[in-house]
């Protein structure tokens, strides 16, 4: 591989709402910034929602105006597809390797080809951006208002035996001989935005997700009401021609619990409430069920609770959800949870089931660097003066009002390190 070093004022590791945000503002400060982002998109997470709360307005409300910026600031240089190897070094003098996977498309190549090119091969793989909810080809655009608006060739998804075959075929468009590259920057400060990823529901067994199509989380139902989803924007029961006349939320799916994740996601309540009104928009005469074992609707976001909870389809359940069935021969879930409040154990019978699973930062690479910049959750550390900049869902579960909020104070955490270094 090509080795190559680049100096930089500041780098962000991850181009979501967080790192998007902190490098803008260290850039329209007057900063050097290179921003890396391992998907072939910016947004992170925040493209892949149908709305944001409470305002209940789509992600290219923000994104937009950020990617303009982004385009007219000649201060920050943009690396998709790059991954963090390894990190050495302090404030003031990091030095960071990144991997850079290619495209396999040749830059020249229009888009009107790419277009009728992706559309002849006939390999699929599983949509990332849909959380695998659908098929995607191999070679693809990540979404209709991605940046980069960049095709992707994903060479490790197509058959090894059809590689050559098809780089001979569509030569003039695909250049498969590509190779990832590394590069090594020295950077003055580090903003860590990596982001974070959903709680695997595959380990919660007990509530029926690995064995039930029609147990979904709460990242697929977002995007299942996404008119640029799967279903473009139908909620349904994946793969399924089920009528949905109840619907039951199992709140802290993995959360505050020993076993999983130990702490409170402080999130997942309101977005549920935001998904409670999808569906009661979307089925009007659906019941929609929420266990919990308490709602967390602080500051600003009482009143959405509020007004959420006035609807006369949508029921409360204090209680932990204990399991999540089906019994032999029903197209019914049946949902167990103890009643806190009457001392009971109920069962409730469903058409769909959604899980609120928590969120797990993406911090390994510190972990590997300096494993005390961490928390025992994994999130980075905000008490430590010098080390790495956390920012986002990387510090601690939040909204996206308040990462952004917090990418201005990373902004200027990092130019106070520059200027110490000098």
């Amino acid at each position: 591989m090509e080795k190559k070093t680049i100096a930089t004022d500041v780098l962000v590791v991850g181009a979501g709402i967080s790192g998007l945000s902190a490098a803008l503002e260290t850039a329209e400060t007057g900063f050097n910034v290179t921003l890396i982002e391992k998907n072939p998109f910016i947004g992170g997470r925040v493209a892949q929602l149908n709305q944001y709360f409470p305002k209940l307005c789509p992600p290219t409300c923000g994104l937009e105006i950020n990617t303009k910026r982004l385009k007219e600031n000649p201060r920050i240089t943009l690396y998709t597809l790059t991954e963090v190897e390894s990190i050495k070094g302090e404030p003031g003098n990091y030095e960071v390797t990144v991997k850079i996977t290619p495209r396999y498309i040749r830059d020249e190549a229009p888009e009107d080809l790419c277009e009728k090119v992706a559309s002849e091969i006939e390999f699929t793989k599983d949509d990332d951006f849909n959380y695998g909810l659908n098929k995607s080809k191999i070679m693809y655009m990540p979404y209709n208002n991605a940046f980069p608006m960049k095709y992707v060739f994903d060479k490790s998804a197509c058959p090894a035996d059809k590689l050559d075959e098809l780089g001979e075929k569509f030569t003039d468009c695909l250049d498969l001989a590509q190779k990832p590259e590394t590069k090594v920057f020295t950077a003055k400060s580090v903003i860590w935005a990596a982001g974070w990823d959903p709680y695997d529901a595959n380990k919660l067994e007990l509530l029926g997700y690995k064995n039930n199509p029609d147990v979904i989380t709460n990242v697929e139902l977002e995007r299942l009401a996404a008119p640029n989803g799967p279903t473009e924007g139908k909620i349904q029961v994946p793969g399924m021609d089920k009528e949905i006349k109840s619907v039951a939320f199992v709140q802290c799916a993995g959360s505050r619990d020993e076993n999983h994740l130990e702490y409170c996601s402080s999130i997942c309540c309101l977005a549920s409430l935001k998904q409670a009104r999808y569906i009661r928009e979307q089925l009007p005469e659906a019941e929609v069920h929420i266990f919990y074992i308490d709602i967390r609707s602080y500051g600003i976001f009482e009143d959405f609770y509020n007004d959420t909870k006035e609807d006369e389809k949508l029921f409360f359940h204090r209680g932990k959800v204990a399991k999540v069935f089906k019994e032999h021969g029903s197209d019914k879930l049946t949902v167990e949870a103890e009643d806190t409040i009457a001392g009971e154990l109920n069962q409730l019978d469903v058409d769909l089931v959604v899980l609120a699973t928590g969120m797990k930062p993406r911090t390994q690479k510190i972990a590997e660097f300096n494993p005390e910049l961490l928390d025992r959750c994994g999130f980075v550390r905000t008490d430590i003066k010098d080390g790495i900049i956390g920012c986002g869902v990387c510090t601690r579960p939040k909204d996206v009002a308040g990462v952004v909020q917090e990418s201005t104070g990373a902004a200027m955490k990092a130019i106070h390190i520059i200027k110490r270094s000098k």
